[in-house]
């Protein structure tokens, strides 16, 4: 697995935390996987989470949407819980909807093609960092 991460500081971090929509793509229904752990922490919190999975019409009590371009809400984060050679359709869906601030990609997932894609469109890329633990370590819990 790639240990490198995105060279944002813990200030940058910090500012992404301010935006409070949050679309959880691979959002999962299985409590043992991250993909449901981390974003039901991050509700927890205080952040809208809005789950994609094509598989599941609701998650934690909310809607479902089978891509990111189909969700009907503000959403400023994209948080990816795919593998890494998925990574490229969920920008390129995730450039059909405005307002996208921040992608995401969860611990163990980078796709150098497809960050430089979301960056060429303005979109800020974090990368191989887990947005529960670096929540954890900036502001406690």
């Amino acid at each position: 697995m790639n240990s490198e991460k995105d060279s944002h500081s813990d200030g940058q971090l910090r500012e992404i935390y301010s935006f409070k929509n949050i679309a959880v793509v691979g959002m999962s229904t299985n409590p043992a996987k991250a993909g449901h752990f981390v974003p039901k922490y991050l509700m927890k919190v205080g952040y809208n989470i809005i789950p994609v999975n094509p598989n599941s019409s609701e998650i934690l009590g909310l809607k479902s949407f089978s891509k990111v371009s189909e969700i009907n809400l503000d959403v400023e984060i994209v948080d990816v819980f795919r593998k890494s050679e998925d990574v490229s359709d969920v920008v390129l869906d995730t450039l059909k909807k405005s307002g996208i601030k921040v992608i995401w990609l969860q611990e163990g997932i980078h796709n150098k093609e497809a960050e430089q894609t979301a960056k060429s469109k303005g979109i800020d890329v974090v990368f191989n960092r887990c947005m529960m633990a670096e929540h954890i370590r900036l502001f406690g819990t």
